[in-house]
């Protein structure tokens, strides 16, 4: 699909006729793409950067209905919630698949164990799914050994999702480009252009108010040196901008003041034989009260996560904070005392800023994840909102804007978020597990049989010991609109987060396989590897 040529093929494309512009190559922007191409409508997006290059790659990796907004009376957010996740577990099997949840209750906790299950209860309700269990402190124990026994009264059993949360982003994407839309990344949008009251265009800049009435299209500029770099003003009758964390400053180049208020979610990996956990494990942190988790995924052990102002400069690559790193170690510790984690045992880090409404909360957890639309100068922003409930914002947004639409299109409930795949398709090798069809099918859709063919021999082993393949490496390379390495290992296959120092152990045998897929010198190689290592060190390991 995105194969030799691609990028100069689609800016070549760009004074084509285009009904909406999308700014924002994340979960929001990749639901907007894909309601809108099923829709028939010409759509293009937009990304400064990589697909999921922000919090779309660095989310909790959950697709969970939200148990701890109830505790807010967010019981909208909630139902919505658990509803799309009975959609996504299933039309995405290999994808998004159920994860089994332990909540833990101590004598002393803050609230008593039957309102949990009073919680859990609705919980069900709402995804009209009963699932939940309530068990004893003794079976607690069987059900997960390394949870901490000290004054353990029991718990509660449920159940949620997990994902890979950027090749869900890549699946959206290259499903609604096979349905006619089209999408770029690392191409930024630099300003506007307006309609002026004298029927001629003219572009803003940015952080200077315009008095022109309404945006018509977008300058987007293009980083990739090999292509053409000269910027483009591209038009459409609707511009959205979905930028997630960075939707106030594409608003505030139109003079709109600032509306949101970014949170930072950080997370420790640990490898999964330190922390063996068959199901996720939820706590309050003893030390504020706040919801903390562990669980397994892809083959290591995630904990996450916090919820603090990041109140630094806005870069796209955030950096877990020292303060951060030792409140997950703590609740480690405290949690799975048997296991006596420390800061060495941390193998990555990741961190995503989230969007959300500034109210001026104390608490930033007590701030609304809901999504918010606004519509100014024409242009409509979506932004907050959570990766589970991303198809009901895009749905959402093109209703409020439908009667600027060609043709007043309509946008059915029942239409899927992912297309339906022939998992009966014969794959060669025939060897290949059930369990690995599965897992290639969820993630690469109608893909996958290409991606088969192009392996070579030994290629569907693990790559040390990871659930990656070499295969999928060779794939993402060659035919996934990567630009570079760390496209390759921290969003396609995510190495980066799965091996031990973000496999630069093992960067030869990766080199094999890349450079010559990437068509890369060996000049190219070595800058690509360097700008790897210094943004592994600095944004995905632990200090």
């Amino acid at each position: 699909m995105w194969q030799s040529g691609w990028r100069e093929r689609a800016w070549a494309a760009l004074d084509d006729t285009w009904d909406i512009i999308i700014i924002g190559g994340g979960i929001t922007g990749a639901g907007i793409l894909r309601e809108a191409t099923r829709a028939g409508l010409r759509a293009l997006l937009f990304e400064a950067h990589d697909f999921a290059g922000g919090t779309s790659s660095r989310s909790s990796k959950l697709v969970h209905g939200g148990f701890r907004y109830l505790r807010n009376a967010q019981i909208r957010l909630t139902y919505e919630s658990v509803r799309e996740r009975e959609r996504l577990l299933k039309e995405g099997r290999g994808l998004v698949n159920p994860l089994g949840c332990l909540l833990a209750n101590y004598q002393g906790d803050e609230l008593p164990a039957w309102v949990f299950g009073l919680g859990l209860s609705l919980y069900d309700i709402l995804a009209l799914k009963w699932g939940h269990r309530r068990y004893d402190g003794y079976d607690m124990r069987a059900l997960c050994p390394a949870l901490c026994d000290t004054n353990l009264s029991g718990g509660y059993r449920y159940f949620d999702a997990q994902t890979d949360d950027a090749r869900l982003v890549l699946r959206i994407i290259q499903e609604s480009i096979q349905d006619g839309g089209a999408a770029l990344n690392y191409a930024p949008v630099k300003n506007f252009v307006y309609q002026g009251g004298n029927g001629k265009n003219s572009i803003s800049y940015p952080g200077r108010r315009t008095t022109v009435s309404s945006i018509i299209g977008v300058v987007v500029s293009n980083t990739d040196s090999r292509s053409e770099a000269r910027p483009r003003e591209v038009f459409a009758p609707v511009v959205i901008n979905a930028a997630g964390v960075w939707a106030d400053e594409i608003r505030q180049w139109t003079g709109s003041p600032q509306r949101l208020r970014r949170l930072r979610g950080s997370h420790l990996v640990i490898p999964a034989q330190r922390l063996p956990l068959n199901r996720a494990v939820n706590l309050f942190h003893p030390r504020d009260g706040r919801p903390v988790f562990a669980y397994n995924w892809e083959g290591v052990t995630i904990v996450g996560t916090t919820d603090v102002d990041h109140d630094d400069q806005l870069v796209l690559d955030p950096a877990i904070s020292e303060a951060e790193a030792a409140y997950l170690l703590e609740f480690i510790q405290i949690a799975f005392p048997g296991q006596e984690i420390t800061r060495s045992d941390i193998q990555a880090t990741f961190s995503g800023i989230r969007p959300v409404v500034n109210t001026g909360k104390v608490d930033p957890s007590k701030e609304s994840r809901e999504h918010v639309l606004w519509i100014e100068n024409g242009m409509l922003t979506v932004t907050g909102g959570k990766l589970t409930t991303f198809r009901l914002m895009a749905r959402e947004a093109l209703r409020l804007i439908r009667k600027r639409l060609p043709g007043n299109p309509t946008f059915p409930k029942n239409h899927r978020l992912l297309n339906p795949v022939d998992r009966e398709i014969l794959l060669s090798p025939a060897v290949l597990s059930s369990t690995m069809r599965l897992r290639l099918f969820g993630r690469y859709g109608s893909q996958t049989p290409y991606l088969v063919d192009a392996a070579r021999p030994g290629e569907f082993e693990s790559v040390e010991g990871s659930a990656a393949t070499w295969a999928e490496l060779r794939w993402a390379a060659r035919s996934e609109g990567a630009l570079h390495l760390d496209d390759l290992l921290l969003r396609r296959v995510r190495l980066g987060i799965l091996l031990p120092e973000g496999g630069l152990k093992i960067m030869d045998q990766i080199r094999s396989i890349v450079q010559p897929e990437m068509n890369w010198d060996d000049p190219t190689w070595q800058s690509e590897l360097s700008q790897y290592t210094r943004l592994w060190h600095d944004s995905y390991s632990i200090s």
